[in-house]
């Protein structure tokens, strides 16, 4: 990941460095205290092993100069690293989705761009929880599709958000979600209705209208042998009934 490292202006402290860059609009500030606390960081060695000390201390710097910092990306990026990690984290706290529902409501993660959805607002979210497979979608609760966020934050990384955060914000924040849409675009043309085998190749089309007669067909085959089948398959009660005397009376001639 590569930073404008002195593009930005911020009040001395790394963190506020790290958010006042344009591609990081949707992330929120995590206080100090949850970095600070241990617990928190619990299993992130595991992605970032001996780093995570150094870029720990990079993300508390409360006096952090660019000038100082531009020439060591590696670090810079492990740190970026190690926010993120611990941001989705955060997000799933009570305190963290306070947070992002204040951005949520402004709206800094934008407007649905579904025509039905009537500028529902977005969420950020990750298709993957891991960093470097995916980069960050926005997720309409009203529709429940995803969509591709604006060019200045498309490059962040989906796991500063992980796969759960907009489900859980909507599970803790019942009175924000949205109902489904009840318009659809229905195609026409003159005024009708296009049938959906009008919209599909002509071999399959044929194909569909080929295996829906013949399905109409069996059942009414299968009605027509049911019903003969029961009036060549009487019981033997009926059949003993439905014998002829004339029949029984020749059977005892020929005795």
């Amino acid at each position: 990941m590569s930073h404008r490292y002195c593009s930005a202006s911020h009040d001395g402290s790394w963190i506020s460095w790290f958010l006042s860059l344009p591609m990081n609009e949707f992330l929120c500030r995590v206080p100090v205290d949850y970095i600070q606390d241990r617990f928190n960081l619990t299993g992130l060695d595991a992605q970032l092993g001996s780093q995570l000390s150094d870029a720990l201390d990079l993300v508390l710097e409360s006096e952090f100069d660019t000038e100082c910092f531009q020439q060591v990306e590696t670090d810079l990026d492990a740190a970026a690293k190690l926010y993120g990690l611990i941001h989705a984290r955060y997000i799933l706290t009570a305190r963290g989705i306070d947070d992002m529902c204040m951005k949520y409501q402004r709206g800094d993660f934008g407007k649905c761009p579904r025509l039905y959805c009537h500028s529902q607002l977005m969420l950020p979210v990750g298709v993957s929880d891991r960093f470097g497979e995916s980069h960050v979608k926005l997720y309409c609760a009203r529709c429940r599709d995803i969509y591709q966020p604006q060019a200045h934050c498309a490059m962040l990384d989906g796991a500063n958000f992980g796969r759960s955060f907009p489900h859980m914000f909507f599970m803790q924040l019942t009175e924000l979600l949205p109902s489904p849409p009840k318009e659809q675009y229905t195609p026409r043309i003159y005024g009708f209705q296009v049938h959906a085998t009008a919209l599909m190749p002509p071999e399959r089309a044929t194909c569909s209208s080929c295996s829906s007669s013949s399905t109409t067909t069996g059942k009414a085959l299968g009605i027509r042998r049911s019903k003969a089948a029961t009036k060549v398959r009487p019981s033997s009660g009926e059949a003993i009934k439905q014998r002829s005397p004339m029949r029984r009376f020749s059977f005892t001639l020929n005795q």
